[in-house]
């Protein structure tokens, strides 16, 4: 099974400008809302205008290791104003069937060692006073809890110049990580995110395992 990964933030919070410094042949970009990256593209593959189906067909049969869903709030986003003239709870439910079903394809039906990344805004829970993951609101809420589908989510914060991540949560947001896989605070930086879950699961020694089998 594959591992999915929440990255959460705010707008302007650095989850996007973390990918920099991933490896360009070994990381594949699904862009569902922006076109265009926050520095030099210098080879990173992009697929613009990305859709449940365009992730769908790539990871059934996924050629790299690594891959980035930026904004991907935004396939909840699109489908409900994609359907905003229909009424009732049935809408919700579909919103929320069709991102939980790409987690769970992640999680069922793609090599072990494939990690995906969900770039997510957040937002602020009323009832928890909480930083959560961005839905399409409290009807979605009340099916699924986004944060639950995940085993690691890190919150992206910005402090003036200052760009890091949270791995653990102080109370006032949902981020967690499993047990010494990083330190509470780490550098806003992906490749090092990857490398380290890689080292902590033994997706590295599986690898080069497969290699010698090959």
């Amino acid at each position: 099974m594959g591992l999915p990964v929440l990255i959460e933030g705010e707008s302007g919070s650095g989850k996007t400008y973390s990918i920099k410094g991933l490896d360009v042949d070994k990381v594949g970009v699904f862009a569902v809302e922006k076109a265009l990256l926050p520095f030099r593209n210098k080879g990173f593959k992009v697929a613009k205008n990305a859709t449940y189906q365009m992730i769908m067909q790539a990871l059934k049969n996924p050629q790299l290791k690594c891959y980035v869903i930026d904004d991907s709030q935004y396939l909840m986003v699109n489908e409900f104003f994609d359907r905003a003239k229909d009424t009732g709870y049935q809408k919700y439910t579909d919103i929320g069937l069709h991102f939980r079903n790409l987690i769970h394809h992640i999680n069922q039906n793609i090599p072990d060692d494939a990690i995906v990344y969900f770039l997510h805004h957040t937002e602020l829970d009323s009832n928890t006073g909480k930083t959560k993951a961005k839905t399409v609101g409290k009807m979605l809420d009340n099916y699924l809890t986004l944060e639950g589908c995940f085993n690691i989510v890190l919150q992206a914060v910005a402090e003036g110049k200052d760009h890091y991540f949270i791995t653990q949560s102080d109370g006032s947001n949902t981020a967690k990580s499993p047990e010494e896989m990083f330190a509470v605070k780490i550098a806003n930086d992906l490749a090092y995110v990857d490398s380290t879950i890689r080292e902590y699961y033994g997706f590295e020694s599986k690898e080069s395992e497969d290699k010698k089998n090959e």
